[in-house]
């Protein structure tokens, strides 16, 4: 069918769709030219608006994004604190009981240091006491073997001496070794 047409009206057309590309393009050209001329002073400031508030709102995802983590990290934050405050708590408690049994053990043991101490006195005492009685015996033992072998008598006092009874001797040893 485009061969049937006579070719100047093929390069008319042509020629037309060309002139009035390149018009178009012009006019194009100069009507943007003289748009921008006549834009209004609002819209550059509605638009410049809209850029910051896209912008504000990508900012704002951001922040909120990172207070969520910031709240995890308060709420663990927390939560490790009032472990670690119930441990203390607990701790102290027990510190506390111990302080009161080491202090109950201390008066004890003082208690039982003066009895101790009371007690070996008394025992150094009876062991004194003892001693004592058992000199007084053992010298009224000797005093009793000297009298029996008749080595030490009485009744026979040299250089004058009066006679001393040998029963009132016995009495006065026996005395002493009670005593």
């Amino acid at each position: 069918m485009f061969m049937e047409l006579p070719q100047n009206l093929i390069l008319m057309t042509l020629g037309a769709f060309l002139i009035g590309w390149i018009l178009s393009s012009i006019n194009a050209r100069l009507g943007s030219s003289s748009k921008t001329k006549k834009r209004d002073p609002k819209d550059d400031r509605i638009r410049s608006l809209e850029a910051e508030l896209r912008i504000a709102q990508t900012n704002l995802g951001e922040v909120q994004e990172k207070a969520e983590r910031f709240e995890k990290e308060l709420e663990e934050a927390t939560e490790g604190n009032e472990k670690r405050d119930n441990v203390i708590t607990h701790q102290q408690g027990r510190v506390d009981e111990l302080k009161r049994d080491l202090k109950e053990s201390v008066r004890k043991t003082r208690e039982l240091r003066s009895e101790l101490s009371n007690r070996a006195e008394e025992s150094v005492r009876s062991e004194a006491r003892i001693r004592e009685v058992e000199t007084e015996l053992s010298v009224a033992q000797a005093s009793t073997d000297l009298i029996a072998t008749g080595v030490l008598d009485y009744s026979v006092a040299p250089d004058g001496e009066e006679e001393i009874d040998e029963t009132a001797t016995a009495a006065d040893l026996s005395k002493s070794a009670s005593s």
